[in-house]
C-alpha cells in the first residue's frame, strides 16, 4: 500500500487558479465519496484552504492513483486537465510522508510557523472520518502528522515570534511597557488590522479597548466584539488621555494626531508613558509626536524591521524542525512498510504451524503409550524447530520495507509456500511503533 499526494499551493498556482479548484466544506461529502470510488484509490482526504488544495490518498498503483486524482480534480471543477496539470505537484511513499509532515508543521506555509494550517488539516480529516473516506492508513498517518507538528512546536521556537503587523505591534508594546495587565488600548479605525491587534492585546492581558471610527456604527460593532467602548471620532481627544496604547489605522489622507495634541494629552496624564503605533499608509500620526515627553511613536516601518528579524529567526528554527521530521518519517515509513509484510508473515507461520500440528498428530496417534511429559517435550521441540526455521525469513521480511523490496519477498514467499493472505488484512492491522 502506498500513500500519494496530489495538489497545488501558493507556490505553484495563483489565487485565481486556487479559487477554481477549491472545495466547499459544506459540500465535501460528495467529492470524498467520488474520490474513494475511483479505481486504484482506497482511502482519501481533501485539504482545501486559501493557500492550498491537496488530496491525500492510499493506492496499490502509484502511477495510476496519481493520474486518476489529477483527472478527478479537473473533472470535478470542470477545468481542462492540460491547463490544470502545470500547477499540480505529486508525491508518493516517503516523499509524500515528508510533504504532509512539513505542511502540518507549517514549514510549507506562506508564513513559516503560522498555526492555522494544522487546524485546517484536522478539520479536513474530521470530514473524511465522518464520511468514512479515510481508513486505517490515513487515520494513522494524519494522527502521526498531528503529533509531529506538536513536537515541532514544542521542541523549536518556530512560532514564538511575531511575523504579522498586528502581533508585532503587541510585541513592541510589551517591550516598551512591560506587562500589559491593566493597560487600556485605543484603536483608531475599525478595520481588520485593528481587530487582529485588539485580539492580541487582550490575549496579552490588556484590560480594556476603546474604538474610535469615523463611522460610529462600525466602532460600536468592533467594541461590542471585545466588550469595549465605542468613541465618536469627533470626541477622540476627549478620551485619548485614558489610553496607554494607541493603535491607528485609518484611511485618512493626512495626519489626524499632531505633536500639540499629544502634548495636551500627556500633560493630562501627568506624563504617564503613552505608546503610539501608526500602521496607516499614509501616516495618521505626525512623526514629531516622538519628540513629545513620555510619548513613544512607532510606525509600520519599525514593525517591519521586527517582522524581518523574527522571520530570520523562524528560518533558523525551521532547520531544527526539518531534522525532527526526518526522524519521524523513518518511524512511520517502517510501520507502513510492515503492512505489506505482516499478512505474509502471519500466513507463513500459520502454514508451518499447520504442517507441524498435522505431523505431530500422526506421531502421537502412532505412539499410543507416549507419556504426557514426553508429549509436552515433543510439542516444545517442534515449536522450537519452526521458530528457528522462520527466524531469518521473518526478520528479513520485516526489514525489506526499508529497502523497497517488500513486494519481491512477499510475492516469492506466497508462491513458494502457496500462502493465502487476505487483502483486507492490510486494513485491520494496528502495529505498535518502535
Amino acid at each position: 500500500m502506498h500513500i500519494i499526494v496530489v495538489g497545488l499551493s501558493h507556490k505553484t498556482a495563483s489565487v485565481e487558479i486556487r479559487e477554481k479548484v477549491a472545495f466547499s466544506p459544506n459540500l465535501i461529502e460528495k467529492p470524498l465519496q467520488e474520490l474513494v470510488a475511483l479505481d486504484d484509490i482506497i482511502e482519501g482526504v481533501i485539504i482545501s484552504t486559501c493557500n492550498r488544495v491537496e488530496i491525500y490518498a492510499t493506492t496499490r498503483d502509484i502511477a495510476g492513483g496519481i493520474s486518476r486524482i489529477k483527472r478527478f480534480l479537473a473533472d470535478h471543477h470542470r477545468i481542462s486537465l492540460e491547463s490544470l496539470e502545470q500547477h499540480l505537484y505529486s508525491y508518493h511513499s516517503e516523499a509524500a510522508i515528508r510533504h504532509v509532515f512539513r505542511v502540518a508543521s507549517s514549514l510549507d506555509s506562506m508564513v513559516i510557523g503560522e498555526p492555522q494550517i494544522l487546524g485546517q488539516i484536522k478539520t479536513a480529516y474530521g470530514y473524511a472520518a465522518e464520511y468514512k473516506s479515510s481508513g486505517i492508513i490515513l487515520n494513522r498517518f494524519l494522527h502521526k502528522a498531528f503529533s509531529v507538528a506538536k513536537r515541532v512546536r514544542t521542541e523549536t521556537r518556530i512560532a514564538s515570534s511575531a511575523v504579522s503587523v498586528a502581533f508585532a505591534a503587541v510585541e513592541l508594546a510589551r517591550k516598551i511597557l512591560g506587562d500589559l495587565s491593566g493597560r487600556t488600548v485605543m484603536l483608531i479605525g475599525a478595520g481588520e488590522m485593528c481587530e487582529l491587534a485588539a485580539k492580541h492585546f487582550l490575549n496579552c492581558g490588556a484590560s480594556g479597548v476603546m474604538v474610535a471610527n469615523r463611522t460610529f456604527s462600525r466602532a460600536e460593532r468592533l467594541a461590542d466584539e471585545f466588550s469595549g467602548e465605542a468613541v465618536r471620532f469627533e470626541e477622540l481627544f476627549d478620551h485619548l488621555h485614558r489610553a496607554d496604547i494607541v493603535l491607528s489605522s485609518t484611511g485618512a489622507p493626512h495626519t489626524i494626531i499632531g505633536p500639540k495634541d499629544v502634548e495636551l494629552v500627556v500633560r493630562r496624564r501627568k506624563y504617564k508613558p503613552m505608546f503610539f503605533i501608526d500602521i496607516a499608509v499614509p501616516r495618521d500620526i505626525d512623526s514629531r509626536v516622538n519628540d513629545v515627553e513620555s510619548a513613544y511613536l512607532f510606525t509600520v516601518d519599525d514593525l517591519q524591521e521586527i517582522i524581518q528579524a523574527n522571520l530570520a529567526q523562524r528560518n533558523l528554527e525551521a532547520s531544527k524542525a526539518e531534522e525532527i521530521i526526518e526522524q519521524e518519517i523513518g518511524q512511520f515509513f517502517r510501520w507502513l512498510s510492515s503492512l505489506e509484510s505482516t499478512p505474509t508473515i502471519v500466513a507463513l507461520r500459520s502454514k508451518f504451524d499447520e504442517i507441524r500440528r498435522a505431523e505431530l498428530d500422526k506421531t502421537m496417534n502412532a505412539w499410543k503409550d507416549m507419556p504426557p511429559e514426553a508429549e509436552k517435550r515433543l510439542e516444545s521441540l517442534t515449536i522450537a524447530i519452526i521458530n528457528k526455521l522462520l527466524h531469518t525469513p521473518t526478520t528479513l521480511l520485516k526489514q525489506s520495507g526499508q529497502g523497497g523490496r517488500t513486494d519481491l519477498y512477499t510475492d516469492a514467499l506466497r508462491q513458494l509456500f502457496d500462502l493465502q493472505t487476505s487483502t483486507q488484512d492490510d486494513g485491520e492491522l494496528e502495529l505498535e511503533e518502535e
